[in-house]
């Protein structure tokens, strides 16, 4: 057994080992005969927002290109609109608005006096032109408003003021799809986080990295929004940084990689994720003055004790997570969490 090898099956037998917390069961998200879910959020207020469309409309919504090479590309934007249904849940569904799709890879979030903005994952740069791929509509399913907020969108969170945070992953902040190249703009995601206005415009953009010590957001991991404020976790070093009132904390995270949520409420954090192995881990900490300490480290299960499957998607939203499996919601709050220190297992 190769180095690497003995590592991958080291670190799984030290996971399956670790005590576990079991997430509750929430609700169900329903859904139409023949829907499909295509996508599902959180909003401000603890509610899911949930997107459906017909099963045949799938392809459309999530569109790919074979470039030479066999190497896959995700498409902009959906070849023609298709037809999807918004609805938004506190324990029982309740439908918003039937409304025509152009965008494709689709995350959705609501907003104030009962609007809903969609926004695609994927924007193509051309001069004067680029892509817009949020989208404002009203609770009938009018839009509102098109706006451009960049390629390579990885979270989508609005606030109740009607703001919202956007979290990119690596090209958005590097640039592909034209953005970043000879001659063309700046990708927006080049800060990593950036805060638009009700109206979709930059108003606040993470810090260049060499005015603060908490470094370069290569690609935003995890984000979560409590209220106005926002907590990200981050590659390549996966601090754990705050934004308030445009002010940027932060706090050294030796232990904990590749977090994909977490959980917050006052000085006390929980980070959900990894790879591999660790695609149900979850630690449980303080933040110190300068630095996250790990109090102690679990395995999320579901109610009955059954493990995660690794395409469950778990949203942060401040004190809660929100597990997301199929249909299913679950949700997990950091008082749930026991603190106890004799569970920690060590750095990995």
């Amino acid at each position: 057994m190769d180095n690497r090898k003995k590592r991958e099956t080291e670190r799984h037998e030290a996971v399956t080992a670790l005590p576990t917390v079991a997430a509750r069961y929430h609700a169900d998200l329903g859904g139409e005969p023949g829907e499909e879910l295509l996508s599902v959020s959180v909003g401000p207020k603890g509610h899911a927002i949930a997107l459906w469309a017909d099963a045949a409309d799938l392809a459309a919504l999530r569109p790919w290109t074979t470039q030479p090479g066999w190497t896959v590309f995700p498409d902009p934007r959906s070849p023609r609109p298709v037809g999807v249904r918004v609805t938004m849940h506190t324990r029982e569904p309740v439908a918003i608005a039937r409304l025509p799709l152009p965008l494709a890879y689709v995350d959705l979030q609501p907003l104030p006096n009962g609007r809903i903005l969609l926004v695609g994952a994927r924007a193509q740069w051309r001069p004067g032109n680029p892509d817009r791929n949020a989208v404002i509509c009203d609770a009938d399913g009018r839009v509102e408003a098109v706006e451009t907020i960049g390629d390579g969108v990885e979270h989508v969170y609005t606030t109740k003021s009607g703001r919202t945070w956007v979290g990119y992953f690596d090209e958005g902040v590097f640039g592909n799809y034209g953005w970043g190249g000879t001659g063309a703009s700046e990708p927006i995601g080049a800060p990593g986080l950036v805060r638009f206005s009700e109206e979709l415009r930059p108003e606040w953009r993470f810090p260049a990295y060499d005015t603060h010590p908490w470094g370069l957001i290569c690609d935003c991991y995890a984000l979560n929004v409590d209220g106005e404020t926002a907590w990200a976790c981050y590659y390549t070093g996966f601090p754990i940084v705050r934004v308030k009132d445009g002010v940027l904390s932060g706090w050294r995270n030796d232990d904990v990689r590749s977090v994909t949520a977490l959980a917050v409420c006052g000085s006390r954090i929980a980070l959900f994720g990894g790879h591999g192995a660790d695609h149900d881990r979850l630690v449980v900490g303080e933040l110190d003055a300068d630095r996250f300490r790990v109090r102690a480290e679990y395995r999320l299960v579901l109610p009955d004790g059954r493990d995660l499957s690794d395409v469950v998607q778990v949203v942060g939203r401040g004190a809660d997570l929100h597990v997301m499996t199929g249909r299913h919601w679950y949700r997990l709050g950091l008082d749930d969490i026991p603190l106890d220190p004799g569970k920690r297992r060590g750095r990995w």
